[in-house]
């Protein structure tokens, strides 16, 4: 039977732990400045809760030690993790694993606090252990601090990786280091230290590990920056070189026009060459206009990956001699979707896109992305003089060039089945085949 000294024991272990918690919480957040203490005293609640969730457990499973904590253990992961969402106004899929990274370190300092006692042969009162506690997470968690430790794990929080699977990886590590504090029940006395060492040790190394994913995450990124930025010199530098043909070619065609101006004035004819240099300078505006167009669409593109396929892309259709329209009206800064899983969507449409075109006499590929009121469209559309049954196209390894061919629009729907927010659409009519994809951002 509880008392209300065993109440205000259980409720005392957990307020400790949640304190230690806390610590690590605004480390992991890399949080500037003190306006996000004013939503600490609602986090109270998780810890008032577990006690009353703990002796609830215990009526219920009074001989099952081990299922009353893991079902304590999961429900204050989700406790904690609705205050953080709370809190920091962010995702689940960012929330819990910053708690599950929080919940790893919080054991290591509870084995480090307990490394410090084990060679006392005096009954340790409650205070001065979680005091001990309190003051490890605090000297721990000024340490990670200056390691920058919340920057590099919410880099590989970031959009290179898949949200869920890197949370579900660090559910792991906090479900092994809850593992190894299980195990601490059948440690005989004379090995606990070695047994709390290795916890720490586990604990170094997982935080070892998410810097070391992150660094190489950085670098991947920085890599993919560089080549987007000699891509895209590159094709500012086929413009210009395009550009200077132009005024060659049109300062070459004037001097001609120029030159026969006093015998087709003689003539009568003086009219017709008045056209005729309108008609030329009309046509040079057009294609001047249309390299610089260009530029300024890609240049509404920020986001970094899909940028980098589109300046890919654009260069390997030119090398075709392939005419390739982009239309960017409006900034797109963000897709409601993994940017890299959306990069590889719109890489599969351009690739069939433009094999397709180059069967036509006058091969050409347009590309429109509107971004508007948090949904993001895509269109691509090429010519394309065959025949296309819509239900055979979605089949595995079929398709019109023949055996070993097809690939592309199965993966493409095989994407967008993880991403109930996209919508897709096709139409073939007057010899124009049209690709849509429609995606909105998710809450």
């Amino acid at each position: 039977m509880f008392t209300l000294e065993d109440y205000f024991a259980v409720f005392a272990d957990f307020l400790g732990g949640h304190a230690a918690l806390a610590l690590y919480l605004f480390v992991i957040m890399d949080v500037r400045g003190w306006q996000m203490l004013k939503k600490l005293p609602a986090l109270l609640l998780s810890p008032l809760l577990a006690t009353l969730l703990g002796v609830g457990l215990y009526a219920f499973f009074p001989n099952h030690s081990l299922v009353r904590y893991c079902l304590s253990s999961c429900a204050i992961l989700l406790m904690c993790t609705v205050w953080v969402r709370w809190a920091w106004q962010t995702g689940f899929w960012r929330a819990f694993p910053t708690v599950c990274m929080a919940g790893v370190f919080q054991v290591a300092s509870s084995c480090l606090s307990q490394i410090l006692f084990l060679r006392s042969s005096f009954q340790i009162p409650m205070a001065t252990a979680m005091a001990t506690h309190l003051a490890v997470a605090l000297v721990s968690a000024a340490l990670l601090y200056r390691l920058h430790f919340g920057r590099w794990f919410h880099l590989l929080l970031g959009e290179g990786f898949g949200q869920r699977r890197t949370a579900l990886f660090f559910f792991a590590l906090e479900v092994a280091m809850e593992a190894f504090l299980i195990l601490q029940l059948g440690i005989q006395p004379d090995y606990l230290f070695f047994y709390y060492a290795l916890v720490l040790v586990m604990a170094a190394l997982m935080a070892g590990v998410v810097v070391y994913l992150s660094q190489q995450l950085d670098s991947t990124r920085k890599l993919e920056a560089q080549r987007d930025v000699i891509a895209q010199q590159q094709l500012y530098e086929g413009d210009l070189e395009a550009i200077r043909q132009e005024v060659r070619s049109f300062r070459h065609d004037y001097k001609n026009l120029l030159a026969g101006l006093s015998e087709q004035a003689d003539k009568g004819e003086l009219d017709q060459l008045c056209a005729a240099l309108s008609e030329l300078d009309a046509g040079f505006d057009r294609r001047i206009g249309e390299r610089i167009r260009v530029s300024t669409q890609l240049g509404n593109v920020r986001i970094p990956q899909v940028r980098s396929l589109l300046l890919s892309k654009l260069a390997a259709m030119g090398e075709k001699g392939m005419d390739c329209r982009l239309e960017v009206l409006y900034p797109v800064e963000r897709v409601g979707m993994d940017p890299w899983n959306f990069a590889r969507c719109l890489g599969i449409l351009l690739d069939n896109a433009a094999e397709a075109a180059l069967e036509s006499e006058t091969p050409w590929v347009e590309v429109i992305l509107l971004s508007q009121k948090g949904r993001l469209s895509l269109r691509v559309s090429n010519p394309y003089a065959g025949t296309i049954d819509p239900d055979k196209i979605w089949i595995e390894g079929f398709s019109t060039k023949g055996k070993g061919r097809g690939l592309g629009l199965p993966g493409y729907q095989r994407i967008l089945a993880d991403y109930p927010n996209a919508a897709t659409s096709t139409t073939w009519a007057g010899g124009v085949f049209v690709q849509e994809l429609t995606v909105e951002e998710t809450a």
